[in-house]
Formats: structure tokens, sequence, C-alpha cells
């Protein structure tokens, strides 16, 4: 494994960017995989914020309150995770749009 790594020599400063060139994924499925996931993963992240948030709510509201009820909190966690997958389709937060930066070549990253 380490007998493929070629070393670089003083003096070529080119050398190390053509090492770091990779065949571009031109592969239609693996954007779209990627996109897929990277969306995913900012839907995840959205709704857990959401779901902490609810909880800080929970923890501070009195007795009585709406919050505390369970039917509520079930309804309420129902449609914060609605809430975060439509945010993160608008990526609304920028999380994909990062990921898919990190993952993609710059020409097929197309964070739209």
């Amino acid at each position: 494994m380490l007998n493929n790594v070629n070393a670089i020599e003083p003096g070529k400063p080119d050398q190390a960017a053509d090492q770091d060139k990779v065949a571009p994924a031109a592969d239609k499925a693996y954007v779209a995989k990627a996109t897929k996931a990277a969306v995913e993963f900012e839907s995840f992240f959205i709704s857990h914020m959401l779901h902490q948030m609810r909880e800080s709510t929970r923890a501070i509201a009195p007795d009585d309150s709406p919050t505390k009820d369970k039917v509520n909190q079930d309804m309420t966690d129902m449609v914060d995770n609605m809430l975060a997958g439509n945010m993160a389709h608008q990526r609304a937060f920028g999380v994909a749009d990062a990921i898919l930066r990190q993952i993609l070549p710059a020409p097929l990253n197309k964070s739209s």
C-alpha cells in the first residue's frame, strides 16, 4: 500500500498538484446518492436541533403547560421531523451544500 506513494521531489511544486488530481466523479448516480445523503444528514441535523429546543422548552415549562402533555409531545415531534425534512430539501441551513463541496469535485458541485 505504501509502495504506491510517490515521493515529492524538491523543486517541483506542481508535482503535488498532479497527484491530487482525481478523475471527476462524472457518474450521475454517485452525484445523486451524495446529494440525497447530504440532504438527509441536514434533515437529521435540523431535526435533532429542533428536538433539543423542544426538550429545553419542556424542561422550563410549568407542570400544567400543554408542552408537558404526552400527546402534544408526540405531535410536535412529528411536526418537527416534517419541518426538518422540508427545511433540508430547501437547504435552509447550508449543511448539505457544505458536505457536497467537500465530497464532489468543483464542476459537479452545483449546490442549489
